[in-house]
């Protein structure tokens, strides 16, 4: 049986080279990315990370880890001719093809947030600021909510809700309709897991 790393040395590889293999020019302005020469730089959740024709560099200046290595190389593959323009705000579970995740994105990702951060609201307030959130365009009646740019066309919601006497801590995750676009739903749960560990992480 092989061994995870080799999988993924693999999967690595094969990725690297079909990005080499395109013209990344053209998808330059779709995906909202910044060219350096043949380089490409993703903001993901506000981190800039490198993709070269041999490699992905995170910004400590080493490989990234796999779901972010994934995330950003399914981001530049799965770019769409058109430009998609369903900015609804939906569930992960009313997502395309979600629907073999929506247990795993429930209990590690909008569960795990509630479970986390119950009674620590002013913490996760601060996380999220620490994290370049901000207000979201429209109001919802929940104890926090904010919006965090995952990707340069893939932003992500966080409500919250704290316990109180009559319910538990309640938190959800959103995303744009137009984000099964973008990201297939194994990247877009990557990436809403990768939004709790980084919330942690800034609440220390």
């Amino acid at each position: 049986m092989k061994s995870k790393v080799t999988v993924f040395k693999k999967t690595y590889k094969d990725y690297i080279a079909r990005i080499a293999g395109i013209d990344l020019g053209p998808i330059e302005q779709k995906l909202g990315i910044h060219m350096e020469e043949n380089d490409v730089i993703i903001p993901f959740f506000g981190k800039p990370y490198k993709i070269t024709k041999h490699d992905i560099v995170a910004p400590s200046g080493k490989r990234p880890s796999l779901d972010i290595c994934v995330i950003l190389c399914k981001y530049l593959l799965l770019c769409p001719d058109v430009y998609p323009r369903e900015k609804k705000w939906v569930s992960f579970r009313d997502l395309k093809d979600t629907g073999p995740l929506t247990t795993y994105f429930a209990n590690d990702v909008a569960g795990a947030i509630a479970a986390y951060f119950v009674e620590k609201l002013d913490d996760l307030k601060k996380a999220g600021k620490t994290m370049d959130g901000y207000p979201p365009d429209f109001e919802v009646a929940y104890d926090l909510s904010m919006q965090f740019d995952a990707l340069p066309r893939v932003p992500v919601i966080l409500l919250f809700n704290n316990a109180d006497d009559e319910f538990p801590a309640q938190s959800s995750v959103l995303f744009e309709q137009r984000a099964e676009k973008y990201l297939d739903p194994e990247c877009l749960a990557m990436a809403g897991r990768f939004l709790f560990t980084c919330l942690k992480k800034a609440q220390g």
